[in-house]
């Protein structure tokens, strides 16, 4: 259950550097048995379903109109499903749920779980781009990722992905405006809507990747699908909002 604070209370904005995001497919079913009833696994070729792992270099996150001076600055690692939420209203709205988040920033992990449900937790996350290569790292869980930009088009996609195109990747690519948490107890749903500018991914190369947690999910299939990076975003939040389950 949710505290009353933990529902982002106010519009938020910060700047995104650059997001390096890789996109596992999984097998559609055990996905799906993981949701709560009010969301359903975004799938694709009836067969898979989408797990995110997104590196975030984030600056100047803020309640929105107060100074950027006053903004946290930190490397944000977050696990997402690729969901949909049908709402009251009748649409069909394509979004992610926050499964686990960690920043380096001590101060974020206490903000963070005070103002939204995505129980953050602090790994000493590192970030860094030398010769076209970006790198993140954590020493104590072994996580780390290597890629770079993609130089030719026949390998926007790594071997085994489920896509066979970019066309079909990129729609798993977002922007993914919403994020959906389930509050059982209250049975309604947490929406937040996010806004950016300039969403244009581009497909990046993964030289390797060693991702502790995928593993301790469980699922007897974890495919690398595609990856991506989009720099100098400007990023807005909305205010969360509950809407209450639609009976059946």
């Amino acid at each position: 259950m949710t505290t009353f604070l933990q529902r982002n209370p106010f519009a938020v904005e910060a700047w995104f550097d650059f997001s390096l995001t890789l996109t596992f497919a999984v097998p559609r079913d055990e996905l799906a048995a993981r949701l709560p009833a009010c969301l359903e696994a975004d799938t694709f070729a009836d067969r898979w379903a989408f797990i995110a792992v997104a590196l975030v270099k984030t600056r100047h996150l803020r309640p929105a109109g107060l100074p950027r001076v006053l903004g946290q600055d930190f490397i944000l690692a977050g696990y997402r499903h690729f969901v949909v939420y049908r709402a009251r209203d009748g649409r069909r709205l394509r979004g992610l749920q926050i499964i686990r988040s960690e920043t380096d920033n001590r101060r974020m992990v206490f903000l963070g779980n005070l103002l939204t449900p995505y129980s953050y937790t602090y790994t000493p996350l590192k970030m860094e781009q030398h010769d076209g290569v970006f790198r993140a790292s954590a020493e104590d869980s072994g996580f780390t990722i290597s890629a770079s930009p993609v130089q030719e088009e026949d390998s926007l996609l790594p071997e085994g992905s489920p896509f066979t195109s970019w066309k079909e990747a990129r729609r798993f690519c977002g922007p993914m405006p919403f994020t959906f948490s389930h509050d059982a107890q209250r049975q309604r749903v947490l929406i937040i809507e996010g806004v950016r500018d300039h969403w244009k991914p581009a497909a990046l190369h993964v030289h390797n990747h060693h991702i502790p947690h995928l593993a301790h999910l469980g699922f007897s299939e974890t495919h690398l699908a595609c990856a991506f990076m989009v720099r100098d975003i400007p990023y807005h939040w909305k205010r969360g909002r509950h809407e209450p389950i639609a009976s059946t």
